[in-house]
């Protein structure tokens, strides 16, 4: 015999689950006793919203589906944010959450609520266990869903008397599902790489979820084996090595004017992934909608994103990694050194930024981190004007990684670099964070110390919440209005934890603060003094001004 909750954690663990990330409640003690002595790792965050993001960052490095577990009502509200940025990051992702017994149904129990109504838009199934034989079948479609054609979130409600019935040993876990990934068509891709021959000016817009590490490489071998260059949709600029001659940006929030250019002048777009949301398109102004007048490929493993925005002249309902893996044989050539040259000018000149009018200059600090910090580094940011650091002056791709919210989450990355730093204790995590945005999720600091992950957080404090203030200055000008920020001692509530914390005053100080949070072993908090006139990397306040 086993309970329901223990046939769970057997389902669970059949399909290759091995650590999940929540706040333990009551609603669900059936699944936390499962839990103990199996082969499963359960992390307790402070709050779950922070959990949701540990969960959803972790899927999105691994590949693999991030867990989450949390009680009823207040617990899934709270957890809701990692959902929605995982459906808007299309990372496959599992919240489960405990729920008031089936005989209370409808009558407004003690923090009840219809999850499949308060999900229902932002994930991609939800359902409610009404009969614990089931469990088997339901994890198993759960985990097939939440990885096949576009990735996502899926949400479990677990009654409390589900997990607590007894089942006779008749009913067992179901066996790890395969994701049946769609292939192109042969002749889909010979019209494709004509298409891509006949091309003056061709560019591959690379994004999306469900990238596996062979497809990554096989872009990197197109790209590089045909001379065309890549920009990265919003926030996927790991998915191709900025180092590269041929990586020419990314199509995301504060869009570059050259990239801004390249995707106009383009006349061929190999689009493989994304799925035009309004960040990779400049907010719906950069093609003609809804016939693009360049000409569009779009492949991507859910038929329904192919033409939801933009109408493709050959669309391939097929894995994007799969599809760069076919070009590769025998890919397109074409005279086009000069364009990938061009190309690449504006991400070269973005990184020659002029220095920064503040006491800690950001320009500096990237630079000094472009020179130290390992190949193989896993950077993470939250929400606001300083994610443009870690996404643009630090290169990534290949071995680095950049976990970083498409929702436009704040307080993702502190999580975010505390759950990286579980899975790879020995790799170099740092994670930039606003003020605003760190105390979002700052006290995720506790998670950090008493699991032992070792993530280097800078804190560019500025005292206020940056992007609103930009916004402000230039909507609104000479009316600034709760926007400012009185701020804790980062410092102290590290050491608090038992953590490394140092203040940097100023920029010269960056190197040494740096060495030894890295020597600490423990986590780090570096307090930034940032001005409030440096607001984005190529413009400050007195800028905005006179632009409004």
């Amino acid at each position: 015999m086993a309970t329901g909750g223990e046939l769970l954690m057997q389902a669970i663990l059949a399909q290759g689950g091995r650590i999940g990330f929540g706040v333990p409640g009551e609603s669900y003690l059936a699944v936390l006793d499962a839990m103990h002595g199996s082969d499963f790792r359960f992390v307790n965050a402070r709050h779950e919203g922070g959990a949701a993001f540990m969960a959803e960052a972790w899927a999105k490095l691994t590949g693999e589906v991030g867990l989450c577990f949390v009680t009823r009502g207040p617990g899934a509200t709270n957890a809701s944010i990692g959902v929605h940025s995982a459906m808007q990051a299309s990372t496959p992702m599992i919240l489960f959450v405990g729920q008031i017994s089936t005989s209370w149904r409808e009558r407004e129990a003690f923090q009840e609520l219809d999850y499949r109504a308060v999900f229902g838009t932002m994930a991609k199934w939800v359902t409610e266990l009404d009969d614990p034989a089931r469990i088997p079948e339901i994890i198993a479609r759960a985990w097939r869903i939440a990885q096949s054609g576009r990735p996502g979130p899926v949400v479990i409600a677990l009654p409390e008397d589900m997990l607590s019935t007894d089942l006779p040993d008749t009913v067992a876990p179901a066996r790890a599902v395969e994701i049946v990934r769609p292939a192109p068509a042969p002749e889909q891709i010979d019209q494709t790489r004509a298409a891509l021959t006949d091309a003056k000016r061709p560019l591959i817009l690379a994004g999306g979820g469900g990238w596996r590490p062979e497809g990554k490489a096989a872009l990197q071998k197109l790209a590089e084996g045909s001379g065309i260059p890549v920009v990265c949709a919003f926030r996927n600029q790991d998915l191709f090595d900025n180092d590269s001659p041929l990586y020419a940006g990314d199509a995301g929030v504060g869009m570059t004017h050259a990239t801004k250019t390249l995707l106009r002048k383009a006349d061929v777009i190999l689009a493989l992934g994304p799925r035009f949301g309004e960040m990779t398109t400049d907010g719906y102004t950069l093609f003609n909608m809804p016939e693009p007048e360049q000409m569009l490929i779009h492949a991507h493993a859910d038929s329904s994103e192919i033409g939801k925005i933009l109408q493709p002249h050959i669309a391939l309902h097929a894995d994007p990694g799969a599809v760069a893996a076919h070009l590769t044989q025998n890919p397109s050539r074409g005279v086009w050194s000069g364009w990938a040259k061009a190309a690449r000018a504006g991400v070269t000149d973005l990184i020659t930024t002029p220095a920064q009018p503040s006491p800690v200059d950001m320009v500096a600090v990237c630079a000094h981190l472009r020179e130290v910090l390992s190949d193989d580094a896993i950077l993470t940011n939250g929400a606001g004007n300083f994610g443009v650091w870690p996404s643009r002056y630090i290169p990534v791709g290949g071995a680095r990684r950049l976990l970083a919210p498409q929702s436009g989450a704040m307080g993702y990355g502190i999580p975010a670099a505390i759950a990286a730093s579980i899975e790879e204790p020995g790799r170099e995590v740092i994670c930039f964070a606003g003020d605003g945005d760190f105390q979002m999720t700052g006290m995720e600091l506790a998670t950090a110390a008493q699991t032992g992950a070792t993530p280097i957080i800078l804190v560019l404090a500025n005292r206020s919440y940056g992007t609103i203030r930009m916004h402000q200055e230039r909507h609104f000008p000479a009316r600034v209005s709760g926007t400012d920020l009185e701020n804790p001692d980062f410092t102290a509530l590290a050491r608090a934890c038992g953590l490394h914390g140092a203040k940097v005053a100023r920029t010269e100080a960056f190197a040494d603060a740096f060495a030894a949070a890295r020597a600490s072993r423990t986590a780090a908090v570096l307090e930034l003094d940032i001005a409030i006139e440096a607001l984005t990397p190529t413009a400050t306040l007195s800028d905005i001004r006179g632009q409004s």
